[in-house]
């Protein structure tokens, strides 16, 4: 396989990547009944009608907590791979790879530790 075949094979799957939700929108737009009315253009809300204003000002605490979330997700993201792959993984690195993983760790119990300090886990 040279060269040329291997772009060949890249532009392919860019196309069909490109292509293949195209279609199905289209597909979809096509297919689905189209009926509009004014019953359908009102905001739902639980199946009752909205009343009042659409602004509502949520406290700063959920989006800090949802922040604290992402970020404990994140470090399981990277840390389950790692730990299916700390057996092969320390036998070719050797302890390095635990060092590297308890300092990302590390870093991040100073930011909860932070967090807490600044009163941001409390609910008051």
């Amino acid at each position: 396989m040279d060269y040329t075949e291997s772009y060949v094979t890249i532009v392919v799957f860019v196309l069909l990547g490109l292509a293949l939700p195209v279609v199905a929108l289209t597909m979809g737009r096509l297919l689905r009944p189209y009926q509009p009315s004014a019953a359908k253009t009102i905001t739902y809300e639980s199946g009752v009608d909205p009343t009042g204003g659409g602004w509502v000002q949520y406290n700063v605490r959920y989006y800090l907590f949802a922040l604290l979330f992402v970020v404990f997700d994140v470090e399981a993201v990277f840390l389950y791979p790692w730990a299916v792959a700390y057996d092969s993984l320390r036998a070719d690195v050797g302890l390095f790879i635990l060092v590297e993983m308890l300092i990302f760790v590390f870093f991040l119990l100073i930011g909860l530790l932070y967090a807490w300090k600044k009163k941001v886990l409390e609910w008051s």
